[in-house]
């Protein structure tokens, strides 16, 4: 009678659970149909660019994209280069050396400026990208720079060195103003009284797709993990790499948060090829 009551307390917690809840994620595409896993899985094939747009506090955001670079590194093999947004290219030198195996990970750390949650969300990455020798790209442009377009616009980058422009996209880069994520912090502009937002994000759009391009093996497939904004509609950083390769076969992945996740809502529609929904209850890393 014991272990029938058990079950049955059991039964009640999992269904009530279930009832009040959709889960901790759910896989739409496009179009906010539901889609499985594996569907999101057979979409890496034949594809030369896999963009992941995630919250860079989610941890089912972080979770899938590891899982999703072993499925690439299974499909791909050294073929596969893995890009970050979240390294800047005066780091490229450090980690290469750190995922040849030159540095320890403790030099690594000590001289790289890493995010806050390096260790628990990217860290995995890079070192399954070094156990399996995949070459990891640094591709954002140092924070600095973006930081003085941010505060006194493009005229003050013309005053930097040579060797500090080499970290990023020549600055002539084009600015597509119609396109909706730009034009959306060109609005908020104008609440941050002397700001160049919108320039600022297409520098680090501009300079992310520059070194993409610029690494690039012919037959490799670059998989890019950056914040969800920097790849979403199929703009940022993907409409500079469409610029140059119109042709080019791209996935495209982002992450949204609802209060409730049974349905996708109108506003994330057609962001991604296939877009993570997560409850905006779930944990976040930092």
């Amino acid at each position: 009678m014991k272990h029938v009551f058990s079950f049955l307390l059991l039964t009640f917690l999992v269904f009530t659970t279930t009832a009040q809840s959709d889960g901790a994620f759910v896989i739409y595409n496009s179009k906010g149909k539901k889609v499985s896993y594996k569907k999101l899985q057979k979409a890496l094939s034949e594809k030369e660019y896999v963009f992941f747009g995630e919250h860079h506090d989610n941890p089912i955001s972080h979770w899938l994209e590891l899982e999703l670079l072993k499925e690439l590194n299974a499909l791909y093999g050294a073929n596969l280069q893995v890009a970050f947004e979240m390294f800047e290219q005066d780091q490229q030198l450090l980690l290469n050396d750190y995922v040849s195996g030159v540095i320890s990970d403790k030099n690594f750390q000590d001289s790289c400026r890493l995010w806050p949650n390096y260790k628990t969300d990217y860290k995995p990455l890079i070192q399954f990208a070094k156990e399996n020798k995949l070459f990891c790209l640094a591709s954002n442009v140092p924070r600095r720079d973006a930081n003085i377009l941010f505060k006194y616009g493009r005229p003050a980058l013309d005053t930097l060195s040579s060797v500090e422009k080499m970290y990023m996209a020549p600055l002539d880069f084009k600015i597509d103003t119609s396109l909706s994520q730009y034009s959306a912090l060109k609005d908020m502009e104008q609440h941050m009284v002397g700001s160049h937002l919108m320039e600022a994000q297409a520098f680090k759009d501009a300079t992310m797709s520059y070194f993409i391009l610029k690494n690039k093996k012919e037959n490799n497939v670059v998989y890019h993990v950056n914040g969800s904004y920097h790849s979403d509609f199929y703009q940022g950083i993907i409409w500079y790499i469409q610029q140059a390769q119109p042709e080019v076969s791209i996935l495209t992945i982002s992450t949204v948060t609802q209060e409730r996740i049974g349905k996708l809502d109108e506003e994330n529609l057609g962001k991604a090829d296939f877009i993570i929904c997560v409850p905006e209850s779930m944990t976040k890393t930092h």
